[in-house]
């Protein structure tokens, strides 16, 4: 034990700078990239080779040979057979990582005080939707940028408002069908199709609306809000996972947990509408 500790004492000091700098750059860019490929169909690839390796290991433990010869034939041509069974989500991790816009790359994102306007308007649009029984389907670009599906609708670049997106997705709209991709703060575009979930787990009264909001966030980082047509239920897709009926003040609440960057507790955060008018309130009542 000294000694493997001494040896490596030994390598560390004889490091030079470019080592060090080496050692820096490559640590930075598996922090940065690690969260744009965790996802889903990634994570089961990975999990996949992962249990490959790992089961090699073991039969060569137990001096299982046989089964250990036929694995290592397998590892031996492993990277054809490796690209031919993961190649949809090998095309889509590379999709993702040639869409990250270097600002997100470099945590350059956009004020605080624009993201909340935009969940503001948006929440607010889902709640009228809700009310009206009017179906929307919302996805909110992250790090991966989307283009694959932003190319499939219909080009927008508008400033996302409450009127907005009550006019995109009513009934007798052209672009009422698809959904809206908002991106850098603002309405990217409408009328966009969305890979469907093949998830059997989902719940059979869910419909082609709710099962493209939760594909979408299966095949990318993306946060998808939707309206149901038939009941006004308001959902969240997020990791593969759904969130139903949400109330308005819970989705705000969501979206900024997921949208939002974290800040300083001691830094106020603005609210829309009755959020701030409530405060206000509860800070009077603190003064009496």
């Amino acid at each position: 034990m000294a000694e493997s500790f001494w040896d490596f004492a030994q390598v560390v000091i004889g490091m030079k700078w470019s080592d060090y700098l080496d050692i820096i750059v490559v640590a930075f860019l598996i922090y940065k990239l690690l969260p744009l490929i965790r996802t889903p169909n990634v994570m089961r690839l990975v999990r996949t080779v992962l249990a490959l390796f790992l089961v090699v290991w073991i039969t060569g433990e137990l001096h299982m040979f046989t089964l250990n010869w036929i694995l290592n034939q397998f590892l031996a041509i492993g990277l054809l057979a490796f690209v031919i069974l993961f190649q949809p989500e090998l095309r889509r991790m590379l999709e993702h990582l040639s869409n990250v816009k270097i600002s997100k790359f470099f945590d350059l994102n956009r004020p605080l005080q624009e993201i909340d306007a935009v969940i503001g308007q948006t929440v607010m649009a889902c709640e009228t939707m809700s009310r009206e029984k009017v179906g929307a389907l919302i996805v909110f670009a992250r790090e991966q940028r989307l283009d694959e599906y932003f190319k499939s609708g219909t080009l927008i670049d508008g400033q996302v408002s409450e009127q907005l997106l009550r006019n995109v997705f009513f009934p007798k709209a052209a672009l009422h069908d698809g959904a809206v991709i908002i991106r850098d703060g603002r309405v990217a575009a409408a009328g966009c199709v969305l890979p469907l979930s093949d998830n059997y787990r989902l719940s059979a009264d869910l419909g082609t609306r709710h099962r493209a909001g939760v594909g979408m966030s299966e095949a990318s980082d993306a946060v998808v809000v939707i309206v149901s047509e038939e009941t006004g239920t308001i959902s969240v897709a997020v990791g593969g996972m759904l969130k139903r009926h949400l109330a308005p003040q819970t989705l705000e609440r969501l979206l900024r947990n997921e949208l939002c960057p974290p800040e300083p507790e001691d830094k106020p955060r603005r609210f829309f509408g009755g959020r701030k008018k409530k405060k206000q309130e509860a800070e009077g009542d603190e003064k009496q």
